[in-house]
């Protein structure tokens, strides 16, 4: 049996110096699987483009002359992927010298789970909550995100669904939603699901993704005994965005909230939730679009 190859793809922009820290992590981390590296730039302006070409000439470079978003980046470098999984990695990560190897073994000891993700910590060592969560259902994101019942009860089964604050955080458990910062799946399984859906330009792709999985029988599960760091949200705090590309990321994840839930969801409810949601909706975008307008 032919050993399982894996293929790391990249979305870059405007990420420089978390770029070459990252890539410099995964080739430090000694991956013993037949492996490539794909960056695919959304059209950076730094000079990341410029970096791969100079360091890292094992990785490939794919470069767009604009900013596709996370499921339209990651998409581009399918075409090139031929390997038995595919791991997707931000651009501001690092990881260690297990996180790789060992998420890799994970999945070829079980062959029911299509997707695995890991433990990810912020730059001071705390849990990256978003590493691990329940599908935003009406009641998990309205406790989640209007009232936020999940902080004040965050050991709560009823209230803190959305980051499944009532698992231990060092245990594996099954989940809904790996984020896309780092997620291992399988080829077949992405060729299956088509990959990213392109509805979505930045946030909310992952969660599209899992649920279709999901919905296909696979397992998708969270696993501690590996772990990333995570510097973050790192693109959208860009110093060169202009305030056009900053609104269009403020206002990605809540345009994400609102795709996911009509594509999915909004069958599975009544009049009454749906109107409710739909007002929730606009009422995020409104504080988002009036919190960028009034700072120069």
């Amino acid at each position: 049996m032919a050993k399982s190859s894996l293929t790391i793809i990249i979305v870059s922009y405007n990420t420089k110096d978390l770029l070459e820290k990252c890539l410099t992590s995964i080739i430090k981390a000694k991956i013993t699987y037949p492996y490539e590296i794909i960056v695919s730039d959304n059209g950076s302006k730094d000079g990341s483009r410029e970096l791969v070409k100079a360091q890292f000439k094992e990785v490939r470079l794919l470069v767009s002359s604009q900013n596709l978003g996370f499921a339209g980046g990651n998409n581009r470098a399918k075409n090139y992927v031929n390997s038995t999984y595919v791991l997707f990695l931000n651009s501001d990560t690092l990881v260690n010298a297990d996180s790789v190897n060992k998420s890799v073994g994970y999945l070829d000891k079980h062959p029911k789970v299509g997707l695995v993700s890991c433990k990810t910590l912020l730059p001071d060592g705390s849990l990256d909550k978003d590493c691990r969560r329940s599908f935003p259902t009406p009641w998990a994101a309205f406790s989640h995100l209007v009232i936020p019942l999940d902080r004040l009860f965050p050991n709560s089964k009823i209230f803190s669904r959305y980051w499944y604050g009532y698992i231990n955080p060092d245990l594996e458990h099954e989940i809904d939603v790996a984020q896309g910062a780092f997620m291992l799946t399988r080829k077949v399984v992405l060729d299956k699901m088509g990959w990213f859906d392109e509805d979505y330009f930045m946030d909310g792709e992952d969660v599209d993704l899992c649920w279709r999985i999901k919905n296909d029988g696979w397992k998708i599960v969270y696993y501690p005994k590996i772990f990333i760091v995570h510097y973050k949200k790192a693109s959208k705090k860009s110093k060169i965005l202009s305030r056009k590309d900053r609104l269009r990321s403020r206002m990605a994840s809540v345009n994400s909230m609102e795709t996911f839930y009509k594509k999915h969801l909004w069958q599975k409810y009544n009049i009454l939730v749906n109107s409710v949601v739909s007002l929730g909706i606009y009422l995020i975008k409104l504080q988002r679009l009036l919190s960028v307008l009034i700072v120069k």
